[in-house]
């Protein structure tokens, strides 16, 4: 199994409290970190406001954030879980990630979607499209990216983007282009804009969802004459892990005090919801973690990224899911 790390960048009140000046040391420090580790791969969110409520604390640019990475770390690969299709021109997006593709020496993936946060899809202006809309928009701007990254030109008269000999040199380092992740369960045409364009999925991460997930993509594949074992199926997990169950509900109580101020008792519990309903995958002992993604690894998956929301304040749980977590999987 191969594993990413989310580097904290805000969107998850997971930076509150560090003055914004020190921020990027923040998480260029984690970025270091696991450059110099295990880690595979580091990620952040494509958000503009916080959640689970809009606040004013920081959420810093994912694509901004990727060209930093690449000057400043050497081994890792670099990926946004994911980007939103409709918040930038896709021949655009084409052009800045075959940048960053250069300027990381070709350690770029392309994790990329149909968006889904509408508050801040209205509030930067760009309306909330239905979800058949948004999706075809993704659907294109895929085209025009696979075109664009492989022959170094993008023609498209579609219904949603029309490019016309749009021309992105340099091409990417990556030999075939920037690898493709397609984010998002949506079982009929997510998936089937998946089995059609991508290397990766992003989907489901629990044991029933992810097996239901995963045939449905089989399916499209057959569908449309493509490889489904080429596919390469990943979930993300919320880590929260404890050398004993006493310290795991210490560290959930450290982090829901951490995040009340900012998010009030609705915006907490919220916030909180995934790591205290008692199924969550990556919440618990380094024993239980192992169990539960080794019945994954059973089930398919081949690639586990991971989100320890303490990360840019205590780094001794995720030093302990590197020293017992990983080398049992990887």
């Amino acid at each position: 199994m191969r594993f990413g790390l989310f580097i904290p960048q805000g969107w998850r009140h997971d930076l509150v409290g560090i003055d914004p000046a020190e921020q990027w040391a923040a998480m260029s420090s984690l970025a270091a970190h696991a450059d110099a580790g295990a880690w595979e791969s580091i990620w952040v969110y494509d958000h503009f406001h916080t959640v689970p409520v809009p606040t004013e604390e920081a959420t810093h640019e994912a694509w901004t954030l990727m060209s930093a990475f690449a000057a400043t770390t050497s081994r890792v690969r670099l990926g946004q879980m994911c980007t939103c299709m409709s918040y930038r021109n896709p021949a655009y997006l084409a052009k800045v990630a075959a940048t960053i593709d250069i300027i990381s020496g070709g350690r770029v993936e392309m994790g990329i979607g149909a968006g889904w946060y509408e508050h801040e899809w209205r509030a930067y202006g760009y309306g909330f499209p239905r979800a058949g809309e948004r999706l075809a928009r993704l659907d294109e701007g895929v085209q025009i990216m696979k075109q664009a990254w492989t022959t170094g030109t993008a023609t498209l008269n579609g219904e949603h983007y029309q490019v016309d000999g749009a021309i992105v040199r340099p091409l990417p380092l990556q030999e075939g282009g920037i690898p493709i992740w397609i984010a998002g369960g949506g079982e009929k045409v997510t998936l089937r804009i998946a089995a059609q364009h991508a290397n990766y999925t992003n989907f489901d991460g629990s044991p029933e969802g992810f097996a239901h997930k995963s045939e449905l993509l089989r399916g499209h594949c057959a569908a449309v004459g493509t490889d489904f074992d080429a596919i390469v199926r990943s979930a993300n997990y919320n880590t929260v892990i404890g050398r004993d169950e006493a310290e795991v509900a210490e560290r959930l109580d450290a982090i829901e005090a951490r995040v009340a101020p900012y998010l009030g008792e609705e915006g907490t519990v919220k916030y909180m919801a995934d790591y205290r309903s008692g199924t969550a995958q990556g919440v618990g002992t380094p024993e239980q973690i192992v169990e539960r993604l080794t019945k994954m690894k059973e089930l398919g998956l081949g690639y586990a990224i991971h989100y320890f929301p303490e990360a840019a304040y205590d780094r001794s749980g995720m030093e302990l899911f590197e020293r017992e977590v990983l080398p049992a999987l990887q």
